[in-house]
């Protein structure tokens, strides 16, 4: 296990290389930091292709995540309410952890 997997739960842990990170400037007000530091994240898992779960568990998250899905089987979480880059990060980690674990129940 890497120090940057996404661990679910006890059976359930999403692998780093799994989880695909963009960042970008944020828009809208917030001055000059807002539009000249990238600390828009955008992190994406592929549910579709993942190793990370069962195939019970990915027929399940298709279904109640369907309408999160982006055409190719994506999770695709934006987090730029913080000024920091890293607190985005762990803010989408965080959304990202909510909505898989909802999903699992």
């Amino acid at each position: 296990m890497a120090a940057d997997d996404l661990i679910i739960s006890s059976t359930v842990t999403i692998p780093a290389a799994e989880l695909i990170e963009q960042v970008s400037t944020s828009g809208g007000p917030g001055g000059q930091h807002a539009n000249k530091t990238s600390t828009r994240v955008i992190l994406r898992w592929c549910l579709s292709t993942s190793t990370a779960i069962r195939e019970w568990q990915r027929e399940r998250l298709l279904e109640k995540l369907a309408h999160r899905l982006n055409k190719n089987g994506e999770v695709v979480i934006q987090a730029d309410e913080n000024r920091s880059q890293l607190q985005n990060r762990e803010a989408a980690r965080a959304r990202l952890l909510a909505l898989v674990s909802k999903g699992l129940e």
